[in-house]
């Protein structure tokens, strides 16, 4: 593989849990952008965010990107609003396919309560939606690909694999 996958889409779209399990049964390089700022600053995404707010915050999601483009091509991970800054969105063109992983609303709020993520599984129905419909035109025009994942984890998996195999 001669560049990077970079999976994009809403928070509890899929994009960790495919990204993961097609990355280890391809045996290709994996990371998870929102992992890595846990495990290196000891606070996960959440409390990056509330601690030291929303600039800080993208400004690390940047240089993250800024060194995974010069790493062995993988499958990453981004997080769910790595792509609204112009500058990671010209990193990852110039670097990677882009591959949109889409799910429905009802499915993401699922997932919120599911995997107990407290802040997100607070927002209701319609601020998720919200969010998903600003951030809908960034995700669609930034992506190379558009994959639904609406039908399953199996369907979705499945999916995925199709196509980064097409790039590996």
């Amino acid at each position: 593989m001669d560049r990077h996958i970079f999976l994009i889409g809403m928070p509890g779209s899929g994009k960790s849990a495919l990204g993961r399990r097609v990355a280890s049964k391809l045996q290709l390089p994996y990371l998870d952008m929102d992992v890595y700022l846990t495990e290196v600053t000891g606070m996960d995404t959440a409390q990056l965010y509330q601690r030291f707010g929303d600039k800080p915050f993208r400004d690390a999601e940047t240089r993250l990107l800024q060194e995974l483009v010069g790493a062995t091509p993988g499958i990453i991970s981004t997080g769910g609003g790595a792509c609204l800054r112009e500058e990671n969105r010209v990193l990852m063109k110039n670097h990677g396919v882009i591959v949109f992983i889409d799910r429905p609303v009802d499915d993401i709020m699922s997932n919120f309560r599911a995997e107990k993520r407290p802040l997100l599984a607070q927002k209701s129905k319609e601020e998720v939606e919200e969010l998903y419909n600003q951030r809908l035109p960034i995700y669609q025009g930034l992506a190379d690909i558009t994959m639904n994942n609406g039908n399953g984890f199996q369907n979705g998996l499945a999916a995925l694999e199709e196509v980064v195999s097409r790039f590996c």
